[in-house]
């Protein structure tokens, strides 16, 4: 399959995975530290459509489209292992401003719902799709949900 545009995401409604070795933050950014060089993207029904595209095409396309990133900041779901841990944390974030170097992909983020360690090991971000945050569909929106049926 070629790269999708920018126009097919927003139609399927793709939502968008990152993988890195590690990330580190501050205040008001996360720095993935040796992430994949591709950012998966997926949709359910009725397309099911699965594929990626480079990583330097998703940061530079941020600002593309009629329900861009740049305008409407997606809503995240960072999970990740801090030393010592079996199973992952979670963090509900809005990220923007991506800046990708060889090595590294930061955000600027606003923290939503949980703590930002200082650092961790093994992590994955769930992207909700374009113009989407907190969406039945979106990994943010089916998180909350998951932790409003904890408080019943």
């Amino acid at each position: 399959m070629s790269e999708a545009t920018v126009e097919q995401l927003e139609d399927i409604q793709a939502m968008f995975v990152q993988c890195a070795h590690g990330m580190t933050t501050t205040d008001s950014t996360v720095t993935l530290q040796g992430q994949a060089h591709s950012t998966l993207f997926f949709a359910d029904r009725p397309q099911r459509v699965v594929g990626h595209m480079h990583t330097k095409n998703f940061v530079r396309d941020w600002g593309e489209g009629e329900n861009n990133f740049a305008e409407h900041p997606p809503n995240s779901e960072l999970s990740f292992l801090e030393e010592g841990d079996t199973v992952p944390e979670e963090v509900t974030i809005v990220i923007r401003d991506p800046q990708l170097t060889e090595d590294t992909l930061t955000y600027r983020v606003e923290v939503l719902d949980g703590t930002l360690p200082d650092k961790a090991g093994p992590c994955t971000l769930f992207i909700d799709p374009f113009g989407r945050p907190l969406s039945p569909v979106s990994a943010a929106g089916i998180h909350r949900r998951d932790r409003r049926r904890d408080r019943r």
